[in-house]
């Protein structure tokens, strides 16, 4: 996109951003803004929601209905948003400490319910914010301020919890894969139902200093190297598959009710089914 489509969705008098030179919220916050501004969506009709975080910090620098709300509690408060407002585009923007940690009981029951939402998950595999702390999707063996001699404990799949939870739309990309990331963000823009887009993102200032991948250009080189479609990790052995980042779309099922719509039709009847 070019500067000039670019201003419209953004609050400039709140630029620069607080993120680190390289640091791929960037990245990520631009494929938003690109894949939004192809589906037709208005911007006074969205509301983007936020928990803490580095990447928590976007709501502030986009000009939407948005809400910077509690650690780990975004998913509460767009979940409030999508039943009042069902008119509305309910999209949640967080990392993966504040949507798959203390947020996590909101995650799977978001997807457990199909809530009419879209959840932007910023994956860069450790807590940047508060001083590189391990996270629950840090790779087993890497380093972190918590775990100075190697992660010991094994890491959250997202896109398998999003599935097992039963969200609807289930989408993986990463920061060096741009249109990927933009046309998975679309595809779920458009659903109805819970859609989940985990996209793996830099934090080379905590994370790529500590497991020697210091400079911006070096994780995105890692993710260029280490990821593979879905299409292809589907014919790879398991040893094969050992350290790959498997992207892609891994669910997009458009038959199952949302549950605004499900508690309408309930509450119409005076019965459940």
């Amino acid at each position: 996109m070019k500067r000039d489509a670019l201003i419209q969705y953004l609050r400039a008098d709140r630029w620069p951003t607080v993120w680190c030179p390289g640091c791929g919220n960037g990245i990520v916050l631009k494929s938003f803004i690109e894949a939004f501004s192809q589906t037709g969506l208005k911007q006074e009709e969205t509301a983007v929601v936020s928990g803490i975080g580095c990447s928590s910090r976007a709501t502030g620098y986009i000009d939407f209905n948005t809400l910077h709300t509690l650690h780990g509690r975004a998913i509460a408060f767009a979940t409030g948003v999508a039943l009042a407002r069902p008119d509305f585009k309910v999209i949640v923007m967080g990392g993966d400490g504040d949507i798959t940690a203390i947020g996590g009981n909101h995650f799977i029951h978001a997807c457990r319910r199909n809530v009419n939402m879209t959840i932007i998950i910023y994956n860069n595999m450790i807590y940047g914010m508060t001083g590189g702390q391990h996270s629950p999707t840090t790779p087993e063996g890497r380093i972190a301020g918590t775990m100075p001699y190697g992660n010991v404990e094994d890491q959250f799949d997202v896109v398998n919890l999003a599935l097992a939870a039963g969200a609807t739309y289930v989408a993986r990309s990463t920061v060096y894969h741009y249109q990927l990331s933009v046309r998975f963000i679309k595809e779920a823009l458009l659903h109805k139902g819970t859609a989940v887009v985990e996209i793996m993102s830099n934090c080379h200032t905590y994370y790529g200093r500590y497991n020697n991948l210091r400079e911006p250009w070096q994780m995105l080189e890692y993710f260029k190297e280490n990821a593979v479609m879905k299409e292809k990790a589907e014919k790879m052995t398991p040893e094969e598959l050992k350290g790959k980042i498997v992207i892609g779309v891994f669910r997009k099922d458009d038959s199952k009710q949302d549950f605004y719509t499900r508690y309408r039709l309930t509450y119409a009847k005076g019965e459940l089914k």
